[in-house]
């Protein structure tokens, strides 16, 4: 979810068959769907970090810098352990935007829109789930917070995160929601120019997880959780919550399903544990592999990119929760962990 400086060039090749999408989904909206097609069902997982693996590691060749492209995805990410599909397909790249998951001619990390990528797939594979979880790196920019916390704690002088930036929070959350609204659309868009109506396949907003904890350990600075216990509370209590009901509240506008994960790594945020390895949120994490080969375009921001992100045992227990949250049926639920540590499904009651 952290969004380092963009870098990424367009390759020529992808100009006219995005653009060819792009026009084929806009026709498409008004028409009626004229089916999807048959043969081995597919989930498909778009968005950013969260979604393409930043954190699980072993990275998919193609994705871990070569030639510029940065997405990190995951063969543990969360979208490979739901068990929605025959096939799954991960289309998601670190430190996507909502722009990046729109119809268009942009391009991040080399890679062009997600919209037009599944909608291409969706016309030969028969896609019954699609997962989309954007939002961090518009408006709110988490990879900023991050950055404001960790400033703070190694220069008090500058201010406590939860106040330079608590006290925007609310505003910088409302100018993401149109952002998210519109790669809601152009989803929509993309499924309907393959032929599919909005009964034929489900769409899930997902929302985040807090990476750090108030509870964390002693000496949690030097072992790699830099932020102050309030400001970390803040984060907890506050901004991850917050950035998740206006989620949920885009989702229902949208006649989408929502899983609210902003609890779902609940008491294994990083520095929570006495072992990193039983936690599901990475500490502060510096891969070195970033300075390998030819891939020294800017060091700065890809050795830290894993960092606060879900461990690979972390998108496990997304998956399980993700999976029986889509079976299950219910409009929206929160991800929580169970007495034996699982994650699962909680189907808030319904009031009057």
């Amino acid at each position: 979810m952290i969004n380092f400086p963009r870098g990424a060039t367009l390759a020529v090749l992808l100009v006219v068959p995005v653009l060819g999408v792009l026009l084929a989904g806009r026709a498409a909206a008004a028409a009626p769907g004229t089916g999807p097609p048959a043969g081995p069902s597919t989930v498909v997982a778009l968005g950013d970090s969260a979604a393409s693996g930043e954190g699980a590691g072993d990275y998919e060749p193609g994705t871990r810098g070569e030639a510029g492209d940065w997405c990190h995805r995951s063969p543990a990410a969360y979208v490979h352990h739901a068990g929605l599909g025959e096939r799954s397909v991960n289309l998601a790249c670190s430190g996507a935007a909502s722009r990046d998951v729109r119809f268009g001619s942009g391009a991040h990390h080399t890679e062009g829109s997600q919209a037009a990528r599944l909608a291409a797939l969706a016309a030969t594979q028969r896609v019954r789930t699609v997962t989309l979880q954007v939002g961090a790196n518009d408006a709110p920019a988490l990879g900023d917070v991050a950055v404001a916390c960790v400033r703070t704690f190694v220069d008090p002088t500058v201010g406590p995160c939860r106040e330079t930036v608590g006290g925007k929070w609310e505003a910088r959350v409302a100018a993401m929601v149109p952002e998210v609204e519109g790669a809601v659309a152009d989803v929509r868009a993309a499924m309907r120019g393959a032929g599919y109506t909005e009964a034929d396949y489900v769409l899930v907003l997902l929302s985040y997880g807090s990476p750090v904890t108030e509870r964390m350990d002693a000496l949690h600075g030097a072992r790699g959780c830099p932020f102050s216990r309030p400001d970390a509370g803040w984060t907890r209590t506050v901004a991850f919550p917050r950035l998740s009901a206006a989620l949920g509240a885009i989702a229902a506008r949208a006649g989408a399903r929502f899983l609210d994960l902003s609890r779902a790594t609940e008491g294994r945020e990083a520095c929570s544990r006495s072992a990193p390895a039983e936690e599901w949120q990475r500490r502060l994490t510096v891969d070195a592999r970033a300075l390998v080969d030819d891939r020294l375009d800017a060091p700065g921001r890809h050795l830290f990119q894993e960092s606060f992100h879900p461990r690979a045992a972390g998108h496990a227990e997304i998956g399980r929760c993700l999976g029986e949250f889509v079976r299950g049926g219910a409009p929206r639920a929160v991800c929580l962990a169970a007495a034996d540590g699982t994650l699962h499904p909680s189907v808030p009651a319904v009031t009057a």
